[in-house]
Order: structure tokens, then sequence, then C-alpha cells
């Protein structure tokens, strides 16, 4: 038994975002060690893949509005599952830190006397860069990295602090954006962000049905348009995510087609 995961103890470890190899080595060795697995929609398949066949596997995601379970429904679950004495893993997409509601299941896991550590993982922000050739920040041109959800609650409309965001030395990572496209990209360039922005949007980051869309700001709306409700998408604004210069490939490696769309 790994001396750091006894029974009656809960990991919330961060899945990277899909690919199992950008899996750490640590949770890897976390979920080979658990008794059970609660994960979410957005965990890929290849990770769900490592689960041992003998470790319960319970699916407890949130996708587009279409719940398989309620928050309050999945602490609880995390909790009984612990207080009967088994070793619990959180399966979070990602990092379980951004965005990923752990605090919640951290203080009801408290609350009940249950043990619970954090296992980091990539998040989706760090391997679209990396897809896309660039970086999240440029010297000169991008000194601060802002994350943003564009995700709001049915009825709510996006609160957001626009004349902060529209900062044209930041790098905006926007999760759950696809929907807010329209309304992000109207904001920000009402604000004072240039119109002609370089943006990057990433779908199905790290997967094999990735897709990387370059265009500007104005175009935001046009460029997630053909975009599908269940494919997760991940906008990225600001001058450090320019389409960087092409490179030849060097011999024996693997080049990525990306569909690169912009508009006037």
């Amino acid at each position: 038994m790994p001396h750091d995961f006894p029974h009656g103890m809960v990991w919330l470890v961060g899945a990277g975002p899909g690919d199992p190899d950008l899996l750490t080595r640590k949770a890897e060795r976390l979920i080979a060690a658990a008794d059970i697995v609660f994960y979410d929609a957005l965990v890929g398949p290849g990770v769900l893949d490592l689960i041992p066949a003998q470790v319960a596997r319970v699916p407890v995601g949130k996708r587009s509005g279409r719940h398989s379970k309620d928050q309050r429904s999945i602490n609880d679950l995390l909790a009984d599952a612990a207080l009967a004495g088994r070793r619990v893993v959180r399966l979070k997409g990602g990092d379980a830190s951004i965005f990923g509601r752990s605090t919640e299941e951290i203080e009801h896991l408290a609350a009940h006397g249950v043990a619970t550590r954090i296992c980091p993982g990539i998040t989706a922000a760090s391997a679209a860069a990396a897809s896309g050739g660039v970086s999240l920040t440029l010297r000169g041109l991008a000194r601060k990295l802002t994350f943003v959800t564009a995700h709001a609650r049915a009825g709510e409309a996006l609160d957001l602090d626009w004349q902060t965001l529209a900062a044209a030395d930041a790098t905006l990572a926007i999760y759950m954006g696809r929907a807010a496209a329209q309304e992000v990209a109207r904001e920000l360039i009402a604000a004072g962000r240039a119109a002609d922005t370089p943006v990057m949007v990433a779908v199905n980051v790290s997967l094999p049905t990735e897709r990387i869309i370059r265009g500007r700001l104005s175009a935001l709306a046009f460029l997630v348009d053909a975009i599908s409700d269940s494919d997760p998408a991940l906008l990225l604004i600001g001058e450090a995510v320019a389409a960087p210069m092409p490179v030849a490939a060097q011999p024996g490696t693997a080049t990525r087609l990306s569909c690169v769309t912009s508009s006037d």
C-alpha cells in the first residue's frame, strides 16, 4: 500500500487535458492504488484505460449543462466511500485546482473528518499552447497571464472585469468559452482591446481529434461557429498566441496538422 494513500483517504487528481502521456507519474500511481475512482466527463478515454479492472469507477461528469450528478451528490459520494474505508481518487480533467470546484469537495470532506490531498495536473491552457507552438507569455508583449471561466449559471449574465481583461499586455486563457465567444469578443473590444488581437481556439486539446483554429478577436464568434457543443474548447487571446513562424520539420519528427481559419 502506498505510504501516502491509506484507506479512508481521498486524492483529488488532475487528469491533464486528455492524452494519457500527459498524466503525471504520481497521478498514474494513485489511480493504480485506488479502490474507487470518481471521474469527470472531460477525463480522456486513454486515462480511464489506466484504471485497473478491479477498481470501481463512477462517472460524475458535468458537461455542457448536462449533469450526471450535482455537486452536493458528488460530495456525499466521496465522503461515503472514504468513510467506508476505501482509497478514493477523484479524477478531474486538467488541473484539479483550476475551475475544478476542489474547494467545495475538500471542505465537505474535512467536515466529515476525511483526509484529502491534491495531485496537480497539466491544465488545458498549457497543453493548448504546446500544441499551437506558442508561449502563454512573451517578453515585452505579454507580461500577464489570466485564467478566466466564461461559464455562467443559467439565466445569469457573464460578469467579468472587462477593463482589466482588455489590457494589451495580457494573455487570456478562457475556459468553457465557446458559447460566450461572441460576447467575449464584443466586450473586450468595447473595453479597448484591439480588434486584430490574435486568438487561438483549441478544441479537444491533446486528443487525436484536436484542432487548432487561429484568427483575430473580431472574428472569434465565426471561428467557434463550427465547433460542436460536445467538443471542449479553450480560447487563448493575446499577442503571445499569434501563429509562430513556420519551421522545417527535422528528419524523423512528426508534425501536427492545424486547422487555420481567419476572416476579414
